[in-house]
């Protein structure tokens, strides 16, 4: 069984910073790509960020300069760190993790919620 714990949501006035984490535990193999998903009200899951076990990034246009995706390989962690946020930003935001254990799995957190104020 694999648990992805997420934290570091909240409320933050527009132009203000959050760092999401997300830690991943149990019966994990080696993890390939991490990455963090958003969904907004009333639209689709969307990719935000994303990161190889290799340490390359990619990052969806809204969110480049602001947004930066690390891990900690370690530690099984992903981080996300948001800054300018905006209030577009305002959703639920979801890390995925990719393992390897003889196939590949999926894995998705919880979600939690970032709400950005104007």
């Amino acid at each position: 069984q694999v648990q992805l714990v997420e934290s570091g949501g909240g409320l933050v006035q527009a132009g203000g910073s959050l760092r999401l984490s997300c830690a991943a535990s149990g019966s994990i193999g080696w993890i390939d790509a991490m990455a963090w998903y958003r969904q907004a009200p009333g639209k689709q899951r969307e990719l935000v960020a994303s990161i190889t076990s290799g340490g390359t990034t990619n990052y969806a246009d809204p969110v480049k300069g602001r947004f930066t995706i690390s891990r900690d390989n370690g530690k099984n962690t992903v981080y996300l760190q948001m800054m300018s946020l905006k209030a577009e930003d305002t959703a639920v935001y979801y890390c995925f993790v990719r393992e390897y254990s003889g196939p590949y799995y999926t894995h998705w957190g919880q979600g939690t919620e970032v709400t950005v104020s104007s």
